[in-house]
């Protein structure tokens, strides 16, 4: 997208301690005055990225705002379980390009280097996404040929900048049916925006990986079909392509059939999948019983990923209740993450563990 998140995927296992850790009140954010957290290393029992990379997946992570947009990483308990480096992460700053050709990579240079410091492996997330863009993109009323050249640049640019990651280049092409979203970038450039950004992200980087990242791709359909279909399209074309993220943003109790089946469908078109934005939610108010549904549900989740080769790894969307968009998005519902309010533990963190195949925790 050109309002240039960047998403930083800090490699992750749990939280050991099962102490509740209440709320604590946050300063006002100032960028002059800020330096990120730094705490003194504790032996740490293994938590669910060990138990990922012992089950043969390179990582388990979390996703996680920038200062820019949330408070996150003001809340100390909360950043001190993020900066484990057997824990999690992925950290979002705000506009990189927010003037055409102006970059500014300042909060997420500080960002990263905070996540490479802790020992953290970084994922970007994203180029290319049709929403959250700056006004210069949407009201400029580009030609074809400058609008190639904006999405070029600006791919080029930022994965350049922040070499040797993973990369959500292209994020949520696809309308639900499997018909292309249609977008700035497709009303102008139809589906050579894809190439076009994939081209220069591999020029800038060749040793990137680059991914196409969806919605409602976790099963079998139009949309997976669809997606299925482009990848197979971009190797005929020799375009660079590398992986498939699967974002996994589920309802409780409502899981697709068939995702272990889609994800080897996926893989089978000579890409690799992740699971890019995993959590699951349920109607409010929480219960034991949608509780224990959770459990299932996360379990089977990654028992899919588990069962497949190349799907290498997972990330959930925020590892805390505390901090989930699910509300803002989807009134009425929430509490989709493997930690609660209080950064406790819920049965959603045995059902991740045993799905890496760890015996009943």
């Amino acid at each position: 997208m050109l309002s240039s998140k960047f998403t930083a995927l800090l490699v992750l296992v749990p939280f050991v301690s099962a102490n509740v850790i209440p709320s604590l009140p946050i300063p006002a954010f100032s960028p002059n005055l800020f330096k990120f957290p730094s705490f003194s290393a504790s032996k740490q029992s293994p938590g669910l990225h060990t138990f990922a990379r012992e089950a043969g997946k390179i990582y388990f992570g979390s996703a996680t705002d920038n200062l820019d947009t949330g408070d996150e990483l003001l809340d100390l308990p909360y950043a001190k379980i993020l900066s484990d480096n057997q824990m999690f992460g992925q950290i979002s700053p705000e506009y990189v390009e927010p003037v055409r050709g102006q970059f500014n990579f300042t909060m997420a240079d500080q960002l990263v280097a905070w996540a490479e410091k802790n020992g953290q492996i970084m994922r970007g997330h994203n180029c290319v996404w049709y929403n959250q863009l700056p006004d210069w993109v949407t009201a400029g009323n580009f030609s074809a040929p400058e609008l190639a050249e904006i999405v070029a640049t600006h791919c080029g640019t930022e994965v350049g900048h922040f070499r040797g990651k993973i990369w959500d280049v292209i994020n949520e092409p696809f309308n639900d049916d499997g018909t292309w979203r249609e977008t700035v970038f497709y009303n102008t450039l139809n589906t050579t925006y894809i190439p076009i950004a994939l081209e220069a992200a591999r020029r800038a980087d060749p040793g990137a990986k680059l991914y196409i990242n969806d919605y409602n791709i976790e099963g079998p359909g139009a949309k997976s079909t669809a997606m299925i279909n482009l990848v197979k399209k971009l190797k005929e074309d020799r375009v660079p392509i590398d992986g498939v993220g699967i974002q996994g943003h589920l309802i409780v109790g409502e899981l697709p059939a068939n995702i272990e089946d889609n994800i080897r469908a996926i893989v089978a078109t000579g890409v690799e999948v992740a699971i890019t934005e995993l959590d699951i939610r349920m109607t409010l108010p929480a219960t034991e019983a949608l509780l224990a549904q959770q459990k299932i549900d996360y379990n089977t989740v990654i028992t899919a990923c588990q069962n497949v080769k190349g799907c290498i790894g997972v990330t959930v969307w925020d590892y805390t209740d505390r901090y989930t968009w699910v509300p803002s998005t989807f009134p009425g519902q929430g509490a989709p993450c493997p930690w609660d309010d209080n950064l406790e533990r819920k049965p959603a963190w045995s059902g991740i563990a045993e799905g890496f195949g760890q015996k009943s925790l």
